[in-house]
């Protein structure tokens, strides 16, 4: 846990320590917000000017505030953040019932070092489990058994199969596994999967949504 944006991203991962929360509670009305946005899609982008054009109450004017407040600080350290209207995400269901959609605990990836940051401002949020919780999905040999009936090229080939469909960033929960729920408007900032990370990546799932609520999450 930290108190401040600045701690969040100068703060170093080291350990077991591969998430760090900026815990706030936040005052303002982000219902009114949401309740005044168009969903174009099952996920529509928020743009800043679409926040500036509502009509809000002084508690929606307090939540439109924070939300700009904090797209700006995330743009001013260098990330590219966006402000996502959110009925559902799309699943995946292309592999046999081997899902690879963001429902399913998985890690982010990428050639660059970077962070995935991660905030709920209204609806259920994300959830993240203790690295010790989980196992790669690809290391359980019913489901590599599974995965190998899939591919269709040489064996010298399945690994590059497995990472070319981000089969290796999924992970299974243990028995007793106890997920920890990321919460309403605190910012996080979740390691990434890359080459210079020195610490496991954060495994972490979107949450199901409820029938009828819409989430507003920004990500970057």
């Amino acid at each position: 846990m930290v108190s401040t944006f600045s701690e969040l991203v100068q703060t170093d991962f080291k350990g077991e320590i591969n998430a760090l929360c900026w815990f706030r509670n936040l005052e303002g009305d982000f219902a009114a917000i949401v309740n005044q946005l168009q969903l174009k899609e099952n996920i529509t982008e928020v743009e800043p000017k679409d926040l500036l054009a509502l009509q809000l109450t002084q508690k929606g004017s307090i939540a439109r505030k924070i939300i700009l407040n904090d797209l700006q600080l995330l743009t001013n350290f260098g990330a590219s953040p966006s402000l996502n209207l959110i009925k559902c995400y799309e699943r995946d269901d292309a592999f046999d019932n081997i899902p690879t959609d963001v429902y399913s605990y998985h890690v982010d990836r990428s050639p660059i070092t970077t962070d995935t940051f991660l905030c709920t401002y209204l609806g259920v949020s994300s959830e993240m489990l203790p690295n010790v919780q989980a196992e790669q999905k690809v290391l359980i040999p019913e489901i590599r058994k599974k995965l190998k009936t899939l591919h269709n090229g040489p064996s010298e080939e399945f690994e590059n199969f497995l990472e070319e469909n981000y089969f290796d960033l999924h992970y299974q929960t243990k028995l007793h596994a106890a997920p920890i729920s990321l919460g309403a408007g605190h910012l996080w900032r979740l390691a990434v999967d890359h080459p210079k990370q020195q610490v496991p990546p954060c495994i972490h799932r979107a949450p199901i949504e409820k029938e009828g609520e819409y989430r507003l999450l920004l990500i970057c």
